[in-house]
């Protein structure tokens, strides 16, 4: 009697244990399949652009099946705005720890300037008129946001830096708000942009130009090669 129960509960371990493995082996297939549907996705919205992706394409870059795909995200829009929203988030994080550095705020904003150039040098000019002018009202809602939320977090840093005696007191952080909306306007002017190789570029001399004007900076203006 007593051996009988001991042999079933062992099976009953046994069959947990097989479970528990198999379980553990069709998560980690979910989440392959999940970074490569990710990581292609991004590939491809990064050198096309959104709109001209399918995901018939983006299906078969990552090597998935298309009922695969649709298990995780609706839609393109869906996966672009998931991959836009990672973007940000690191992007926002990375600001924040540079705020929170104790070092002059001069070499803040070089470090700023240098984080914006990168965060854009990936992007093609289709994928930044595909998050900036987009057609796709979730991603532009998102943008619309994420646009509001984090000029008032730069003006607020930037009274602090006024309270500090980094900035000139005398200059109105309302002006700077308008300045900077018109600065996210200019990347989209298509004249000016036909002026730079790149939009990255452009999006750099304008940030070098909103913190330093005509003038060079103290110990030079933010170049690509120093990123």
């Amino acid at each position: 009697m007593l051996y009988t129960e001991l042999v079933k509960m062992n099976e009953k371990r046994m069959l947990s244990k097989e479970k528990s493995s198999v379980g553990a082996g069709r998560e980690a297939i979910k989440s392959r399949k999940i970074q490569q549907i990710l990581e292609t996705g991004r590939q491809l919205f990064m050198r096309y652009g959104i709109h001209r992706i399918t995901v018939e394409e983006i299906c078969e870059t990552a090597n998935v099946s298309k009922m695969t795909f649709y298990k995780y995200f609706k839609n393109k829009i869906d996966l672009a705005l998931y991959i836009i929203k990672d973007i940000v988030a690191k992007g926002e994080n990375r600001y924040r720890k540079i705020l929170e550095m104790n070092i002059p705020y001069r070499e803040k904003v070089k470090l700023i300037v240098q984080l914006k150039m990168e965060q854009t040098k990936d992007f093609s000019r289709e994928m930044l008129e595909d998050i900036w002018m987009s057609p796709f009202s979730e991603i532009k809602d998102f943008m619309e946001q994420k646009k509001r939320e984090n000029l008032g977090l730069f003006i607020q840093d930037l009274k602090e830096a006024q309270t500090e005696g980094d900035v000139r007191e005398n200059m109105k952080p309302e002006f700077i708000l308008y300045i900077l909306n018109h600065m996210i306007e200019l990347i989209e002017d298509e004249k000016l942009a036909a002026l730079y190789p790149t939009v990255p570029e452009l999006v750099l001399e304008l940030t070098n130009f909103f913190f330093y004007g005509i003038f060079s900076p103290e110990g030079g203006e933010t170049k690509d090669n120093e990123i």
